[in-house]
């Protein structure tokens, strides 16, 4: 989508608020009782503010308080999923497959396939140069909508409608989470070979506030093993933890996953 096209659709959302949910609502596949429900969890507080809002109101009629709430759900829910689907694996693996299942990429991933990106309500200032909306904004809109249908529909609901994508990717996104969680990797070789933990310390910041670039290093006992930047201190230590990877293995110490690759 181009900016001018993001623009327009802004506008068309301003001027006739319910075709947001109604669509929504379609692509989903949930028939809502209430879709001012749907509404608000569309509703990103840029919108407000850009629209007059006062800050205060921005805040309660956003949808930060459902993303708050669907975010508990989406745990349970994908837990319970997993506890049932899995029932040989121990906790800590039940704990790293749910981990990949719910990260912001994937989140922000399913926002797409149902087209949420498309229908937010959602200040101009938040969209990228090319028009695109970010990943985290997505992933907390995704939140909101689970804490929706959950409101609205009943646990029962909220189960049936995530099944089916859980059904659909959860061996994918575990697969590609598992393969590509260098930090979680790095933790479990530096804690089985040398007793200690990793330590993430940010070195730089910067950028504007809607384009941040972060610096970390990663560091274990006092020595820095690598230096990461990305665009969330999450992105940027995991690269840390790629090159701290790399490095350890060029000095002969490797994990399971690179021995049995």
């Amino acid at each position: 989508m181009t900016m001018a096209a993001a623009h327009s659709l802004a506008s068309h959302r301003a001027r006739d608020p319910h075709d947001g949910p109604q669509l929504a609502a379609q692509r989903l596949g949930v028939r809502f009782r209430n879709l001012d429900l749907l509404r608000l969890a569309l509703t990103h507080r840029s919108y407000l503010n850009e629209q007059g809002v006062p800050h205060v109101e921005a805040v309660r009629d956003s949808n930060e308080r459902l993303e708050f709430l669907g975010d508990a759900v989406l745990g349970m829910v994908t837990a319970e999923f997993l506890y049932r689907q899995f029932p040989q694996l121990p906790e800590g693996m039940l704990t790293a497959y749910r981990t990949a299942l719910v990260r912001t990429e994937t989140l922000a991933r399913w926002a797409r396939r149902f087209g949420l990106d498309e229908v937010m309500y959602l200040g101009r200032g938040e969209m990228t140069a090319d028009g695109e909306i970010r990943d985290r904004i997505l992933a907390g809109a995704f939140e909101a909508v689970i804490a929706a249908i959950y409101l609205d529909r009943g646990i029962r609901a909220t189960r049936t409608f995530m099944r089916q994508l859980l059904m659909e990717d959860a061996e994918q996104i575990i697969s590609a989470g598992q393969a590509t969680n260098y930090k979680g990797r790095l933790q479990e070789l530096v804690q089985e070979r040398l007793r200690v933990t990793p330590v993430y310390r940010t070195l730089a910041v910067s950028g504007p506030a809607h384009d941040r670039t972060f610096t970390v290093e990663v560091i274990v006992r006092g020595e820095c093993l690598g230096v990461g930047s990305g665009s969330s201190k999450r992105a940027a230590q995991q690269e840390a933890a790629r090159q701290a990877l790399a490095r350890l293995a060029a000095e002969g110490v490797t994990d399971d996953h690179e021995r049995s690759v």
